[in-house]
This record gives structure tokens, C-alpha cells and sequence, in this order.
């Protein structure tokens, strides 16, 4: 068991936990749930040791051996396969006493314990691993070196996985992987006999792993059971009984003290007033926590324009000429549809939407765009081309010099940006606002066909909420790219399947989408759907 007891830390003076108090089941995976700024990291990085509690402590039996993301993704000369094997240190170890170790007797117990630990399947546990976090074979030999910092984190991730610790600390692992590794790594969780903590904005994700949910807000942690819509559900007819009861305390105190004022000071009466102010001293007080403003996400809805917004015909795009990406695609898009992309990460997705974004050229083939089309385009990458040192204010206006001041105020407000806020310098905002800020500038023109490429990786579920109603109220074209299972169910009708340097349309729901992955098969079974066109 993993117990939290009256744990307080402070930073900076601001208390961030306040006399937390849970103890967590053995063997059990419980999601980390809170807003944003809430104090879910600080609470990791307690529990790991890397923060001393200012009052309280945490413990778990001694035995325990902990686990943790690195926050430095491997970028050794060490191949993948390699630098996941090495997580294990007890494997490493035994193995490297085994070269040198004569006793027989000492052998005898060191292949004994190799065998307890299962180490002589690691190497295919290790590429099983890494091949759900989207690595083929042959880049499982590649150096960790050659990837990008995103990719190496989902190594870091493999590796943590691999060395099975007794206690599993994730902080949003969905942040690095596509939809494709959100699913395997959801099963795999499942099976997962670790004491697992884990921090999450992925709703489905929660649900579909999560046997308790953890929850912190304002310092204090309430530990309830089931995933996070039962969480939502318990949490919510609570917080409705405590409103009725704190209302009938509230009444029931006014009453009582309306005796005493009346009554105190006469000489008959000024028993009985004791005995009601005895009673007020010892009536209980029910806090009901303040609801917390959640920011709203408005986009601007375009003027309306005529079918099709943009056609393809036998279109090739990539990014070295002879070398297509993706080639023979022929699809249309009106300002009705709502489309997903799916596919593993670097199959196509980001060039895709790159290309329809018109930041890509054609290589072969036919493009046309509607004369009215105008495009809004969110990239996760964009959040690192942000001027740190101008505010959001100074930021649109810079984009858009014709904007009235009141007309950049207005276009951040409808994305949460409070007067105070819009006048914060972009490095100074969470990763949330800027996300946000994101948003707003891709916005910015009142497009017609909105195109983003994983949106809620640095927004909060109740901003994920948020960003879901607003794109359903959209009245243009939509085509997203995301891990989020909730959003795309909640906003898509229509899947196009990138892979094999092709785009088809993937004809089922996202149910069907994990069966096809948990099969194996290179091509989805395909049924006939009306959804579906091809220019």
C-alpha cells in the first residue's frame, strides 16, 4: 500500500498540498485526476522523493522498487532494444555475475532467480513493448540518437514499462503517443499487476484503466472508486448533498442565532440563549468547495460557402522530390464534413494536413480549392514557434496589424484569456493558454475548414470539454488529428485510415478501429458506407 499521510508542501510560499492524506490499494491502478496547476506533478515528485514535504511523509513497504518516466529522453549510440533491455538492473546484474561466478552452488541460485524474473524471454517482452509504442523491428535496432525527442520519449516510456516496478508513476504518458499507442498502451495497463499512478487528461483512457480515481483539489485528496466517469458522477450528486445540507445548516444557524440576539441579554431567557449558543458552537460545518471557472473556447464561425471546399485527384505530396509520402489520393471535402485521420505516427497524418493546410506542395496530381476557402491550422509543433516575450495581445496584432485593439480583445476573450491574462508574456502562460492561444490565431480569419493536428495535449479535461462543444458548434468543415478516443467519437463521422503511403476511408467506428489493430491485418475489412466519398 502506498500511504500519503498529512503530506503539506509549500513552494514559494503558495501551499500546494495541504494535509493530503490517501492510502492506495496495493496492485490496483488508480488515475491522478485535478486541474491544472492543482498540484498533481508536485504530489509525484513528492512521492518519488525529489520534494521534501514540509509536514507529513509517504511510505510503501520497503521492498518496493519505484518507477518513473525519465524526464531525459536516451539519445545514446545504444539501439532501442538495447536501451529497453537495460532498464532492468537486476537482469543486467545477474547476467554480468554469471560470466565470472564459479561456485556452483552461487550459479545454481543466480539462474534460479534469472528464471523467477522471466529473463530469458526480455528481448522479446522488450521488442513486444516497443513495437505497441509504434517501432517497427527494424527501428528497434536503430540508435536512440537518430529520433526525434518525442519518439525517445516513447523509448523512455518502453523502458519503464519493461522493468515492471512494483510501483508505476506515469505523468500524462498520452502526451508523446498517437491514438494507435493511447489503445495499446490502455490494454496494457489492464494486465498490468504494478501499483500504477497515473497522471491523465485522457477520459477514455481513465475509464477504460483506471479501477480508482484519485482527486486533489484545493491541496486535499478524496480517493473514489470506478474510472473517471463513475468519479464524475459520485462526485457531482456529493457535492449536491453537501449544498442541500450546507443550506439547511445555514438556516437552522440563523435561526439559533436569532434566539440569542433576542434573548441574551434577558434575565429569563438568558439560559436558554446559553444553550443555543452552545448548540451553534457545536454545529457541523460542511465546506462545499467552490466550483472552479472553467475558461470558455469559442471559435468564430465562417461564412457559408458552396460545395466542395477542396478537391484532390491522384495527388502525391512529400517532402523529397522522387520520394512521395503519400500518393494517389483522390478525396473531397464539402463544408459539412467532420473527418478524422487515423494511422500510426509517421505514416502521413502531419503531412496530410500540412498539404490541405497549404503548407505543403503537391508533387503530382490535382489540387483545387474553393475560391472562398479559408483554412485555420493547429500543429502541436507551432506552441515552440510562440514569441516567449510578447504577450497574447501583442501576438495576434502583430499577425494581423488591420485588427482593432477591441477585435483582438474579443477573439481572446472567446478563448479564455481574462484582461490580465492577455496582457502576460507567452512565457509566463501554462501550457494550456498557449494551447489556447493556438487556437485563437488558427481561428483568427473565421475559417471554413478548420484543420488540427492533436489539440488537447497541454489542455485539462474540463478545456478538453470545452474544445469539444465549441467544435460542435462550428458550423465549418473540421479534419483532426488526435490521441483523445472521446474527442473524435464526440466529433468525427467520417475516418480516413493513412498508412502504407496511402489515404482510404476506414468504414466502422473506433471500436472496430482497435480490433483492426489488435489483428494485425495491413487493411481493415471493408463494408460499404454512405459516409464515405471520393472525389
Amino acid at each position: 500500500m502506498l500511504s500519503i499521510d498529512n503530506v503539506t508542501v509549500r513552494i514559494a510560499g503558495r501551499e500546494i498540498l495541504s494535509q493530503a492524506t490517501a492510502s492506495l490499494p496495493a496492485g490496483r491502478r488508480i488515475g491522478l485526476v485535478g486541474r491544472n496547476g492543482a498540484g498533481k506533478s508536485t504530489l509525484l515528485k513528492t512521492i518519488l522523493g525529489q520534494l521534501s514535504p514540509d509536514d507529513g511523509e509517504v511510505s510503501w513497504p520497503r521492498a518496493w522498487k519505484i518507477g518513473a518516466v525519465a524526464q531525459e529522453a536516451p539519445g545514446t549510440a545504444d539501439s532501442l532494444l538495447d536501451t529497453v533491455l537495460a532498464a532492468d538492473q537486476e537482469r543486467i546484474s545477474l547476467l554480468a555475475t554469471a560470466e565470472t561466478e564459479t561456485d556452483p552452488d552461487e550459479l545454481g541460485e543466480i539462474y534460479t532467480r534469472l528464471a523467477d524474473i522471466d529473463a530469458y524471454t526480455a528481448p522479446s517482452r522488450a521488442a513486444s513493448i516497443l513495437s505497441g509504442l509504434g517501432f517497427s523491428a527494424e527501428e528497434q535496432l536503430r540508435p536512440c540518437s537518430e529520433f526525434s525527442g518525442g519518439w525517445r520519449m516513447r523509448v523512455a516510456l518502453a523502458a519503464i514499462l519493461f522493468s515492471n516496478p512494483d510501483l508505476l508513476l506515469l505523468d500524462e504518458p498520452t502526451n508523446y503517443l498517437d491514438l494507435e499507442g493511447v489503445l495499446w498502451l490502455q490494454d496494457f495497463l489492464q494486465e498490468c499487476r504494478s501499483t500504477v499512478l497515473i497522471v491523465s487528461h485522457d477520459r477514455d483512457l481513465l475509464n477504460n484503466s483506471a479501477e480508482f480515481i484519485l482527486h486533489l483539489e484545493q491541496g486535499k485528496l478524496t480517493l473514489y472508486t470506478g474510472g473517471y466517469d463513475t468519479f464524475a458522477a459520485t462526485r457531482s450528486a456529493q457535492r449536491a448533498l453537501d449544498t442541500a445540507f450546507a443550506k439547511k445548516q445555514e438556516a437552522a444557524r440563523q435561526h439559533l442565532q436569532s434566539f440569542v440576539d433576542r434573548f441574551k441579554a434577558k434575565a429569563s431567557k438568558a439560559r436558554q440563549a446559553q444553550s443555543r449558543m452552545k448548540m451553534l458552537a457545536k454545529m457541523q460545518t460542511v465546506e462545499v468547495p467552490v466550483d472552479e471557472h472553467v475558461a470558455p473556447i469559442r471559435i468564430p464561425q465562417p461564412q457559408e460557402s458552396s460545395p466542395p471546399l477542396l478537391t484532390m485527384h491522384h495527388a502525391s505530396v512529400g517532402y523529397v522530390p522522387g520520394k512521395p509520402v503519400l500518393s494517389g489520393m483522390s478525396i473531397r471535402l464539402d463544408p459539412d464534413d467532420r473527418i478524422a485521420l487515423l494511422g500510426k505516427n509517421g505514416n502521413g497524418k502531419s503531412t496530410l494536413a500540412k498539404l490541405l493546410a497549404n503548407r505543403l506542395q503537391l508533387m503530382d496530381g490535382e489540387l483545387v480549392r474553393a475560391r472562398k476557402l479559408v483554412t485555420g491550422y493547429f500543429a502541436q509543433h507551432q506552441l515552440d514557434e510562440l514569441d516567449g516575450s510578447l504577450t497574447p495581445i501583442e501576438t495576434l496584432a502583430r499577425l494581423r496589424k488591420e485588427l482593432t485593439p477591441e477585435k483582438v480583445r474579443g477573439q481572446l476573450g472567446g478563448f479564455g484569456f481574462s484582461a490580465h491574462k492577455a496582457q502576460t508574456r507567452v512565457d509566463s502562460l501554462s501550457g494550456g493558454e498557449r494551447a489556447r492561444l493556438m487556437l485563437a490565431l488558427a481561428t483568427l480569419d473565421k475559417p471554413n475548414m478548420l484543420i488540427l493536428d492533436e489539440p488537447t495535449n497541454h489542455l485539462d479535461i474540463d478545456a478538453r470539454g470545452e474544445l469539444l462543444k465549441a467544435l460542435n458548434d462550428f458550423e465549418g468543415a473540421v479534419i483532426l488529428v488526435s490521441h483523445d478516443r472521446r474527442l473524435l467519437e464526440s466529433t468525427a463521422d467520417r475516418f480516413l485510415l493513412v498508412a502504407d503511403g496511402r489515404v482510404t476511408p476506414f468504414e466502422g467506428d473506433l471500436d472496430e478501429y482497435h480490433r483492426f489493430l489488435l489483428s494485425g491485418d495491413s487493411t481493415p475489412t471493408r463494408r460499404p458506407s454512405q459516409k464515405a466519398r471520393a472525389a
